[in-house]
């Protein structure tokens, strides 16, 4: 099985690194720059997993595609969905799974409308990972899964053949016959960290300290989990235990990358993980004030950027 990442940056140069070093068929799609970084320097992977070289990992150039893939990997951010699709359009044939990473669920209707609902599966990772100055995949803390599905919840041949690859990438990679509800959920989890962390401007055990702190972590979670309520998703109780426990930790560190990617100045997906919830609690009727000023902020620290 033939598998296209789109980009080797931190997630699809972690989970794609992973692949290639246990024997799978990875192909990464890449800009002229990591090109010659990776023919240069190979895969750099630093992790708490363990650090790996790649010398020479198989790298393409969007304008040499001239096969389809069994599987197309993609891991980009929303705001550059448009410019990977017309990239990777290409490598897309017949019998390709597109196999998208992305935040949020808007990017499936630009998949749907561009490449047809029965190419494009559910997928969701959760990972903490960055490229360091010298353009090294960095793990930032242990955690490190992958999942993906059919997203009408049947277990398809092409989904036990990824399976069957992706658990040799010694991370927690796997089918799901919910990979819909696994969406959503972490969508809660992630827009209740990023509209917390980015409008407070600190980590989690930081915002517990402050009067209301408290209060205003689990006023977004719940908002959030209305909106997944009313979309047929409701947060399942194992799922709101988990979270609330990640949220409620006294002394966290944790940050959203949304909050990192403010504090170095560069583009955030903030119509993509907030300002489509607020569209969809207002379709289903649903008050979301704090959702709503955290997007503000967000907007705000756009309109500043630019």
């Amino acid at each position: 099985m033939r598998i296209l990442v789109v980009g080797a940056g931190a997630i699809g140069g972690y989970f794609g690194g992973r692949l290639l070093q246990h024997g799978a068929d990875v192909t990464f799609l890449v800009r002229p720059r990591r090109a010659a970084e990776l023919a240069r320097d190979g895969l750099v992977i630093k992790s708490p997993h363990g650090d790996v070289t790649l010398r020479d990992p198989p790298a393409v150039l969007a304008d040499h595609l001239a096969e389809p893939f069994d599987i197309v990997l993609l891991s980009c951010k929303a705001f550059d969905l448009d410019d990977a699709i017309r990239s990777f359009a290409p490598a897309v044939g017949p019998q390709t799974a597109i196999m998208p990473m992305l935040n949020g669920m808007r990017h499936l209707d630009v998949l749907d409308a561009r490449f047809g609902s029965d190419r494009v599966l559910g997928g969701q990772c959760a990972i903490a990972a960055t490229l360091s100055p010298e353009r090294h995949v960095v793990q930032l803390s242990p955690m490190q899964s992958l999942g993906f599905g059919e997203r009408d919840g049947t277990m398809s041949d092409r989904v036990r053949a990824a399976d069957a690859i992706f658990t040799r990438g010694h991370f927690d990679g796997k089918a799901s016959t919910t990979i819909v509800q696994d969406m959503w959920e972490k969508w809660t989890l992630l827009a209740t960290l990023a509209s917390a962390t980015c409008l407070m401007r600190a980590p989690i055990g930081k915002i517990l300290e402050a009067p209301g702190g408290r209060d205003y972590i689990l006023g977004v979670r719940d908002e959030i989990g209305a909106i997944a309520a009313a979309a047929g998703h409701q947060p399942r109780a194992a799922f709101l235990e988990r979270i609330t426990g990640i949220l409620t930790a006294e002394g966290s560190p944790f940050t959203a990358s949304m909050f990192r990617d403010i504090l170095a100045g560069l583009p955030i997906e903030a119509d993509h993980i907030v300002g489509d919830l607020i569209s969809r609690a207002e379709a289903a009727g649903i008050e979301v004030p704090r959702l709503r000023v955290a997007y503000a902020h967000l907007k705000t620290y756009e309109a500043q950027r630019r």
